[in-house]
């Protein structure tokens, strides 16, 4: 994997120039740098408003940019993003490969990940970097996501399925927690634990229509070499993530959910089923099971909408279900 890149001189994004701490010899040597994977030009305005939230943080960081194979994007970033470093993924296609350029060309003490279609509220920083520096027993932190639709959230739509429009769920704590795995749209980690793992594990993640959870990954890996360590979610440090009409139907629900039940499996094949598993079964048994009740519960109250919420609980657990058997079924084949 090759990088390439251009770091602008101090300049803004409409909130002042990118600040860091200085050395004794006057060198910027930033505490936090904020990776945000990009690679559509045609979400440009989705970027924009990413780097514009990260360079607003309170506590200052390094933003990066990370190009996945786009000369074009990358071309239009330099020149536009002034205070900013901007880098290209010249290997492999894929969020994992692209969030670890960045990762390899950031210089911050602690990493921070950002999506290119995700705005961070303006503390999400601090109070991630907090919770890892306050507790050393904990290996990495991550927040809450909310959706910001693009056309009104659909009536039939789940809560417990917010995970389908990279949001929160019902089923997440709502205080401050430990937990299996955060996701990589935000979270925060040390970049010296980040690098002894090797970052994300390439050709395994979100390329074209293919979705596994390379965060899952990680976050299992990670934990996995440092023993006693936990992973952290802050429900606090708050991003949106925005939704596109796109995504707002029934049937993008449904694919979403069969490519999530293959992920799993794919992610199962890697480091076994129970560890990949374990969040999944509680998920399934309580909070669903409680969804489809309260959806009933609605509809009996005149809330013909709970019965469509309930609906679509059952069909997403069952082609969830269904994906994991097929990736099962394929890897099975593809060893023998």
């Amino acid at each position: 994997m090759l990088t390439a890149g251009a770091e602008k001189g101090e300049g803004s994004i409409g909130h002042g120039p990118v600040e860091a701490p200085a050395t004794a010899d006057g060198a910027s040597v930033p505490d936090v740098s904020v990776v945000i994977a990009a690679f559509d030009i045609a979400r440009w305005a989705l970027l924009e408003r990413a780097v514009m939230s990260a360079v607003a943080q309170s506590m200052k960081p390094e933003v990066v940019i990370a190009i996945d194979n786009n000369a074009e994007l990358l071309t239009r970033a330099t020149g536009e993003f002034q205070g900013v470093k901007v880098v290209l993924n010249t290997g492999d296609r894929g969020a994992s490969a692209t969030r670890n350029v960045g990762a390899a060309a950031a210089s911050g003490r602690v990493l921070a990940f950002l999506d290119d279609d995700a705005e961070a509220s303006e503390t999400w920083l601090a109070l991630l970097v907090e919770s890892l520096d306050v507790d050393p027993t904990v290996v990495g932190v991550g927040g809450g996501v909310n959706p910001s639709w693009s056309a009104t959230q659909p009536r039939w739509f789940p809560l417990e399925f917010g995970w389908v429009v990279g949001a929160s769920y019902t089923g997440l704590p709502t205080e401050p927690a430990a937990v299996r795995n955060v996701w990589s749209e935000n979270m925060a980690v040390l970049a010296s634990d980040f690098h002894s793992v090797g970052g994300f594990r390439e050709g395994f993640g979100k390329v074209g229509d293919s979705s596994r959870p390379e965060d899952t990954d990680f976050c299992l890996r990670l934990q996995s070499q440092h023993a006693g360590r936990r992973w952290w979610y802050v429900p606090d440090a708050l991003i949106s993530h925005h939704v596109p009409e796109a995504r707002a139907t029934f049937t993008f629900f449904l694919r979403r959910c069969f490519a999530e039940g293959r992920g799993k499996a794919a992610l199962a094949d890697h480091v076994g089923s129970a560890e990949a598993l374990s969040t999944e079964r509680s998920y399934v048994a309580r909070i669903l099971s409680r969804g489809i009740l309260r959806g009933l519960s609605q509809t009996a109250r005149g809330d013909f909408g709970g019965l469509q919420r309930s609906a679509a609980i059952g069909m997403g657990a069952g082609i969830a279900a269904v994906g994991y058997v097929v990736e099962v079924s394929k890897l099975a084949r593809a060893k023998n």
